[in-house]
């Protein structure tokens, strides 16, 4: 008697990762992983919500990509449920100016995920980068000028200093780490160019890092947009991450300054987004 084949199930393929820069990143700040994280929303909105924060950091998240990978649920859908995410304080889309490997300032589209909802304010503090702050510490900076100053001598000799001496500028070294300067970048600063002869190593060192101290980095720039329809605004234009336009509710406009261009801006951001893989 003839076997009855039978074709295996097929197997469900990897979500795929955005273009590099793009796609899934945690806002700070996040909780551990509950049971219950998303069991105060409707339950579509919760299994996707679910779904979502199981991918990885730079997941590609964007409408077509989730549909595709989501069974049962269309691009329409998907797009009204982020909204409702959005609208629950786990989803926003910002475009943030970021410096590319050439060291030239370009805007790029990202879509922020938290698995702890947040409200309108605490993302309108995040957009003005008052949230999750990488800078080090004081205390961490200020030992770790001192190791550096510590082990100057031993790297050039002309900069030798002795103990009181790296104590005294432990601060001033200090503030090039508080201001993003790697270890290599500060002793660069310090050992090159140097004279055939340091009369002074300690007022040298000194007078170098003060003169060469780099500038504050400056604050993230981020701009929130509708995550319906893209349109820039200011956050407190766009409660629950949705626009007037979108919402049908009265209140100031978008940074758009009309109805024609909101419908361009959102055109141009779906043209690109689907272009750059979110």
């Amino acid at each position: 008697m003839a076997v009855q084949q039978f074709n295996p199930a097929p197997r469900p393929t990897a979500h795929p990762m955005a273009n590099p820069g793009y796609g899934k990143r945690l806002a700070p700040s996040q909780r551990p992983r509950r049971a219950d994280d998303f069991a105060h929303l409707p339950r579509r909105e919760a299994a996707v919500a679910d779904y979502v924060d199981r991918q990885s950091e730079g997941a590609d998240i964007s409408v077509k990509t989730l549909a595709k990978h989501l069974p049962g649920y269309g691009q329409c859908a998907v797009a009204t449920i982020l909204n409702g995410l959005s609208a629950a304080g786990h989803y926003r889309r910002v475009r943030q100016c970021v410096t590319s490997a050439s060291g030239t300032n370009i805007w790029v589209w990202r879509s922020y995920w938290s698995r702890t909802p947040r409200d309108d304010a605490w993302w309108a503090d995040f957009a003005a980068g008052e949230l999750g702050t990488s800078t080090i510490p004081a205390a961490l900076a200020r030992t770790a000028g001192y190791d550096v100053l510590a082990r100057l001598g031993r790297i050039e000799a002309r900069l030798t200093l002795s103990a009181s001496e790296c104590a005294a500028l432990e601060a001033a070294a200090g503030a090039w780490f508080e201001r993003g300067a790697s270890e290599g970048q500060l002793l660069s600063a310090l050992t090159a160019g140097l004279p055939a002869h340091v009369s002074h190593p300690y007022g040298f060192v000194r007078a170098r890092l003060l003169s060469k101290l780099p500038p504050e980095p400056p604050a993230p720039r981020m701009v929130m947009e509708c995550t319906d329809c893209g349109a820039p605004g200011e956050p407190a234009s766009l409660p629950g991450g949705l626009c007037r336009t979108c919402t049908g509710t009265d209140g100031p406009a978008p940074l758009s300054a009309s109805a024609g261009v909101h419908d361009r801006v959102g055109r141009l951001r779906s043209a690109l987004r689907a272009g750059a893989g979110d």
